[in-house]
């Protein structure tokens, strides 16, 4: 049987801090044995959840979204390189709209600090479309 992790070896092992996996713990993303001293102990395959952690909040993915993947695996066992596939296909599409609307930020961006007119009628960045102008009766009242 592998030892267990106190929680300073795991955040060695893993580069988070202590605080973040007990974090981590509190969200139902990790779990612990606690000693007769109620001392927390990880199971060495907690490495591999918490790189999976990572690496999906590293793409903007919720922990609540995280956890709720981690659940899906039966007994808790970490997630395997499949696991990670097919949790991360469901993934895509969110990441690519976040993409394309950052894209427009940028592109709205660069042509707002072309024009420099900050118009609230006319600015894609403010009121995007004039949106304002149709739900305000008598346009832009800001």
């Amino acid at each position: 049987m592998p030892t267990p992790l106190t929680p300073a070896q795991l955040a060695a092992r893993s580069g988070l801090s202590v605080p973040t996996l007990h974090h981590y713990e509190r969200e139902g993303l990790i779990t612990a044995a606690r000693t007769g001293g109620n001392q927390r102990r990880y199971p060495p395959d907690t490495l591999r959840r918490l790189a999976f952690i990572r690496a999906a909040a590293r793409v903007g993915v919720p922990l609540a979204e995280i956890r709720a993947a981690l659940d899906t695996l039966p007994g808790g066992r970490p997630p395997s390189a499949q696991d990670w596939a097919a949790l991360s296909a469901t993934w895509r599409a969110a990441l690519e709209a976040r993409i394309a609307t950052l894209t427009r930020l940028r592109d709205d961006l660069d042509g707002c600090i072309a024009c420099g007119c900050l118009s609230l009628d006319r600015c894609a960045l403010h009121n995007p479309g004039d949106a304002l102008g149709r739900t305000l009766r008598g346009g832009s009242q800001l």
